[in-house]
């Protein structure tokens, strides 16, 4: 059983840390989530690449920098072609699974980088972007984020009209980071199956970046799927607690704002904190004590396994798939560390009685399909051929 991952930031990584050198992937990087034999050993037959940069440059910047990310991804693939191949459609997708060989796939993250402009979209898919997520953690002037109060009241009429470019264009609507606003009237509009590239649920972890249920009753009538993350604080309501208790302790010690991946203090059982991360907090001496009585708790397979089997019972079992979210945040599940792990989700997944069948749907059938009716509905399709 194979894996169609609906998001990966290693071109992010690999740009902000690492020079954007694609160089020794064929070999295990502990510094990173993911590797091309760890890649293997989870069984990823199809991933998509994000292209992320802050949504808070300036958009002409931002076009630059996600066209350098584009560039990133491009690189990868050739520098291990009997890894890895490009792919823009779901076709190209089980060929190259079939070939053994990982389907290589971008997907822009953040509207932001399209600088209101629907040629700068048309381009985007002539080099073979297959959604965009249309917010990050910033608005738009188009489009409310989910991590501000609502500026224009989910979508204006810009944004509208490019939820249609999108679609004429063969361009997935991925409401990941969109408010609950945004996810509705994109809804109203679509006549394509959008997706959620890595969302949970907000029923189970009530994390304003998890989708509300009566966002996920109307998947099956739009034909999408959520992809469920594992990004910590977004799958663990005890960590999500732990998070918003050490945040309100920082403000109350009048420290100064730091990265928004923060805090990654000591896990319980650790004696020392991480130090990968360079700005954690653990390193602030005023900061010690709370940390010190406050072991940060663990998310494991099971908190996902609660997502999934969530949104399988609102949306239903055709509408559910994963999107790990690796190398996008410090923080995930201790059992699901790293692109090998995972089996150790499905292992879960059986021992709560899944089966074979509906296990394939959640790894990669559901994402072809969303893919497959994406292409049909494309009355202007821009991705390249191969």
């Amino acid at each position: 059983m194979w894996i169609f991952d609906g998001h990966n930031d290693l071109a992010m990584r690999l740009r902000e840390a690492h020079g954007s050198r694609v160089t020794g992937l064929d070999r295990e990087r502990p510094e990173l989530h993911t590797d091309l034999p760890r890649l293997r050993t989870g069984g990823v037959g199809g991933q998509f690449w994000s292209v992320y940069v802050p949504s808070d440059l300036p958009e002409p910047e931002a076009v630059t920098h996600t066209m350098e990310q584009i560039d990133i991804v491009y690189r990868l693939i050739a520098a291990y072609p009997d890894t890895l191949e490009a792919a823009t459609t779901a076709d190209d997708v089980e060929r190259i699974v079939a070939d053994g060989r990982i389907a290589s796939l971008i997907g822009i993250e953040g509207g932001h980088c399209l600088a209101r402009s629907p040629g700068v979209l048309r381009s985007f898919a002539r080099l073979g972007v297959r959604y965009v997520t249309l917010t990050h953690n910033h608005h738009t002037a188009w489009a409310d984020s989910a991590a501000a109060s609502p500026a224009v009241g989910g979508l204006t009429a810009e944004g509208l009209a490019l939820v249609r470019e999108m679609q004429r264009l063969g361009v997935l609507v991925d409401l990941s980071h969109v408010a609950p606003e945004t996810m509705r009237a994109a809804l109203d509009e679509t006549t394509a199956p959008v997706i959620f590239s890595h969302s949970g649920a907000r029923a189970v972890t009530d994390h304003p970046r998890n989708v509300p249920d009566d966002v996920l009753e109307r998947l099956p009538a739009n034909g999408g799927v959520v992809q469920v993350p594992f990004v910590a604080y977004f799958v663990s309501s005890a960590v999500l607690d732990w998070h918003q208790a050490a945040e309100a302790e920082w403000a109350r010690l009048g420290l100064p704002p730091i990265d928004e991946d923060w805090p990654r203090g000591p896990r319980a059982g650790e004696l020392e904190p991480p130090t990968a991360h360079p700005a954690a907090p653990a390193a602030e001496p005023a900061f010690q004590p709370w940390l010190a009585a406050n072991p940060r708790p663990e998310a494991t397979a099971s908190d996902v396994a609660d997502h999934v089997e969530h949104a399988r019972a609102v949306a239903g079992i055709d509408h559910i798939g994963l999107g790990g979210d690796f190398d996008g945040t410090p923080d995930v599940p201790v059992d699901l560390a790293d692109v090998a792990g995972y089996p150790n989700l499905f292992a879960e997944l059986r021992a709560r009685s899944w089966p074979d069948a509906d296990l394939r749907k959640l790894a990669h059938r559901n994402v072809l399909r969303v893919m497959r009716e994406a292409e049909r509905c494309a009355t202007s399709p821009l991705w390249p051929s191969r």
